[in-house]
């Protein structure tokens, strides 16, 4: 099977990640497409051997874009269409249709209560997002919890499929060398209790609450921040605002996969933490809360479907935790308080492992296909039937 995987842009967010790693896994020839932003994710793809392609698009208006796409599509003799975020999904199926492939899936990753990947939930988005989703073979929710928005939002429940994002948990098995190795780079003290954070810094992340708790708790509670945004310069003037820009590191976008990048990966990140804080109050999923488990981390978490959709007795070390910077001060000062704790990975953790992800995806692709196959079989007897010369009717 030859699949094209078309996506928004491949800077290292949580969806370009997640794509990067299913590749890894997938059993079929994968090549990529990214409407705009070819970084570090691409870099990392090209590194794997995948053919990545930047399509170039200028906006969400660039029209000329569709015939590039659709041209792009015919030659490839792809089997398979897969889509990744709003703007590659709503171009992405239509260029698919065009170019003749019919199988075509699409992923839905950031859909929250009340924002898509940033932007608000206006009634033409919805429109727009529904009009193409008709398109498609099958939209894939991360979790039960998208598959119920998607369904609030008018999607028929046939067509959604729940295919949750996976972890490598090899590469997130916590390891004392490497926890102190990371440590020492960062330049943290021996006795630095270390809350992280990770995801896009954005202000729907909300770590301005944990900047704001850690200038509640001792000096020898330190934040560390992973990832790239918007947000950044805000973030630096609020620490250094409360007093706490001695106690705040940002490391700026970090591979979720060695790639040959300088600095410690993502991995080595989440084992130089002492806890993983995340009080993002909307998730589609929760990707960052489920690595932190996976190397045994205590969590501390406003929203994480991926948690949320399973029983209490798999998450162990997950907290919910509502409210602002004092809430989380509080929180955070308990965890300090109960003492470290074995590096245990959860049930939860080894629910959402990379491989089943893949393989429940291979399913729902072998659907397509087949769906797809019929389909094409069944309009072609029809046209022959339509067809038939002196009206002779079919044998």
């Amino acid at each position: 099977m030859r699949a094209l995987h078309i996506i928004t842009g491949l800077g290292a967010g949580g969806a370009e990640q997640q794509l990067r790693l299913l590749v890894r896994h997938l059993p079929v020839d994968c090549d990529v497409v990214t409407l705009t932003n070819p970084g570090s994710v691409a870099d990392g793809l090209t590194a794997d051997g995948v053919r990545v392609t930047h399509l170039g698009m200028s906006g969400n208006r660039d029209l000329a874009a569709l015939p590039r796409l659709v041209r792009l599509i015919r030659a490839g003799g792809y089997d398979l269409v897969h889509t990744h975020l709003y703007r590659a999904c709503v171009y992405g199926r239509l260029a698919a249709r065009l170019a003749g492939v019919r199988a075509v899936v699409a992923t839905e990753h950031s859909l929250g209560d009340s924002q898509m990947e940033g932007r608000r939930l206006t009634a033409g988005v919805r429109a727009l997002y529904l009009a193409s989703e008709r398109l498609g073979s099958a939209t894939v929710a991360v979790s039960p919890t998208v598959a119920d928005r998607l369904r609030r939002w008018g999607v028929p429940a046939p067509r959604i499929e729940v295919v949750p994002n996976g972890i490598d948990l090899d590469r997130f098995r916590f390891d004392q060398e490497r926890r102190e190795l990371t440590r020492r780079r960062l330049g943290l003290p021996e006795d630095a209790f270390v809350v992280g954070g990770i995801g896009r810094l954005a202000k729907g992340k909300r770590f301005d609450v944990l900047v704001r708790a850690i200038s509640r708790l001792p000096e020898d509670h330190w934040l560390l921040l992973v990832g790239g945004g918007p947000e950044e310069h805000l973030l630096r003037r609020t620490a250094h605002e409360a007093g706490v820009a001695g106690r705040v590191l940002l490391t700026g976008e970090r591979p979720y996969v060695p790639d040959g990048s300088p600095g410690p990966d993502l991995p080595s990140l989440t084992a130089a933490m002492d806890l993983l804080a995340s009080p993002s109050a909307d998730e589609a999923f929760g990707l960052a809360v489920v690595e932190a488990l996976a190397a045994g981390l205590p969590v501390l978490y406003a929203s994480c479907p991926a948690i949320e959709d399973l029983p209490p007795r798999a998450t162990a070390g997950a907290r919910r935790v509502r409210g602002g910077p004092g809430a989380y001060a509080r929180a955070i000062a308990e965890v300090r308080a109960a003492g470290p704790r074995p590096r245990a990975v959860p049930e939860a953790a080894h629910r959402y492992s990379i491989t089943r992800s893949a393989d429940r995806l291979m399913d729902v692709y072998a659907a397509a296909v087949s769906s797809s196959a019929s389909s094409s079989s069944s309009s072609s007897s029809s046209s022959s039937s339509s067809f038939s010369p002196l009206g002779a009717s079919p044998s």
